[in-house]
């Protein structure tokens, strides 16, 4: 049997197993609250394994490593920045987010806890958060799609577009049956290969080298400019303004409305702190291995990649048997799926939820808006997936754009209303849209301060106008009595 093959049936096994879990999910789905947020269910190591799996995709696989790849040891900056967002966002805003999203009601989706919280008698908050959700979602999800078809085109020498369907069927099956039960339970079993692919791989290299020390020092002699913190691959050494846009990747946490999810689907809010602590743990051996690929893999490979986040795949390609090398390529997929899984149901959540509900059908039944989720997973995905055709695209290139849009548009926001009481609605509205907006602007202009990563504007823009709008239009009537009560 050709090596070909049995990659292929590693893949379809690890397929079927997810399948099995999503149906397995199906069947305890009943209602939205079981649908969008699993019933508020999750142990804490679920919930940290399914927050980092959701969180990481395709791009701790490749992204990060094609980057190390490419740019060497400076590129660490970026997962110095991602791993305090991570720390910080589940030490002072998981519990809180828990506490008070339920309390409201129960509020399903980051949208519906905002209108509640600002206690509004309009919808325009809760669309407009719905709009940038679904728009910025779209890239995001795309990028998913786009390291599938590398992964298929890689590995068994698919067309690209072929490969980027069939990624995209991958995803939508179990999404559309499960709901947040099945991309919560597979996450973990996705969470752990993802991190056992990480351990492996660059455990193989260094030893190969002859250890970690002997690796360095051959990665010094055969490519010095890819050893230092300060300065990049051409020896140009970084200004402030690259490391704090690398930096301020971590702030991107405070407003991921899938990450987010996990903070109000957790079992008890006495649960976090295990939670915060694995998250932490995961993370941490996560960046480093992919560092570690990145890196060292210059030393296994004697020809240079022209596109460094197949990295990874050519790794384990070379190095493991077909079988091994499976599993191990498996973890892309996990880690491909296990973010457009979550990704597509928050952005369904945000059409059936804070759209469609609000401003088609006000009465409908929890069954008709479990349906509604379902169709709009389907419809979402057809669009990523034309986004996602174009064979050039980076995978790194496009979460950092749907990241700073989600980051700067709900981190302030979400951020401030959980410990400003004087924080009015028409402050969250002018945040979620100055935010998102500046982005969308920053994005398209270059040279000089535009060079910045558009997160870091967006987001001070963003709490900047939360504060000034707040403070003009404030009033006790804008904290609903509930959450006055919540917060002392």
């Amino acid at each position: 049997m050709s090596a070909q093959w049995l990659v292929a049936l590693t893949f379809i096994g690890y397929l079927a197993l997810m399948l099995v879990i999503g149906v397995y999910a199906y069947q305890r789905t009943k209602d939205a609250s079981d649908y969008f947020l699993g019933g508020r269910s999750l142990p804490p190591a679920v919930a940290a394994l399914s927050a980092g799996a959701s969180d990481m995709s395709g791009w701790l696989l490749l992204g990060l490593p094609g980057a190390a790849y490419a740019v060497g040891l400076s590129s660490g900056w970026i997962a110095i920045g991602l791993f305090s967002g991570i720390v910080l966002s589940w030490t002072i805003m998981a519990r809180r987010l828990r506490i008070y999203s339920y309390e409201l009601d129960d509020a399903l989706t980051l949208p519906a806890y905002l209108h509640r919280r600002f206690n509004l008698g309009h919808p325009y908050l809760r669309t407009l958060c719905g709009i940038f959700i679904l728009l910025f979602f779209l890239f995001y999800v795309a990028s998913g799609l786009i390291a599938g078809g590398k992964l298929f085109e890689s590995v068994f020498g698919w067309d690209y577009r072929i490969a980027v369907v069939i990624g995209a069927l991958a995803v939508i099956s179990y999404t559309l049956f499960g709901g947040f039960l099945a991309v919560s339970w597979t996450d973990v079993f996705q969470g752990l290969l993802m991190s056992l692919a990480l351990v492996i791989v660059p455990a193989v290299v260094i030893s190969d080298e002859g250890g970690l020390a002997a690796s360095w020092h051959e990665l010094q002699r055969r490519a010095p400019e890819l050893t230092h913190w300060m300065s990049d691959n051409t020896g140009q050494a970084l200004g402030v303004a690259a490391i704090l846009s690398s930096l301020a990747w971590g702030l991107g946490y405070f407003g991921q409305p899938h990450i987010l999810a996990r903070f109000k689907a957790v079992r008890r809010p006495e649960d976090v702190p295990t939670a915060a602590l694995v998250a932490a743990v995961w993370s941490l051996a996560g960046f480093l291995g992919a560092m570690a690929v990145g890196l060292f893999g210059r030393l296994e490979l004697q020809q240079v990649l022209p596109d460094g986040e197949r990295i990874f795949i050519e790794l384990v390609s070379a190095l493991f048997h077909p079988l091994v090398a499976g599993v191990l390529l498996a973890a892309i997929l996990s880690a491909i799926m296990s973010t457009a899984d979550s990704q597509l149901l928050v952005s369904s959540a945000a059409l059936a939820e804070d759209i469609y509900h609000v401003w088609v059908s006000r009465e409908t039944s929890p069954e008709a808006m479990v349906k509604v989720g379902r169709w709009a997973v389907v419809a979402l995905s057809l669009i990523a997936v034309w986004v996602a055709l174009d064979p050039d695209s980076k995978v790194l290139d496009v979460v950092a754009y749907a990241w700073a849009g989600l980051g700067a548009a709900f981190g302030p926001t979400i951020l401030l209303s959980l410990y400003w009481s004087r924080m009015t609605g028409a402050g969250a509205i002018a945040g979620v849209l100055v935010g998102g907006v500046t982005v969308l602007i920053w994005k398209q202009l270059s040279g000089g301060i535009f060079d910045i990563y558009e997160l870091l504007p967006g987001f001070v823009l963003s709490a900047a106008a939360i504060v000034i709008v707040s403070a003009v239009t404030n009033c006790p009537a804008a904290v609903s009595s509930r959450h006055r009560e919540l917060m002392g």
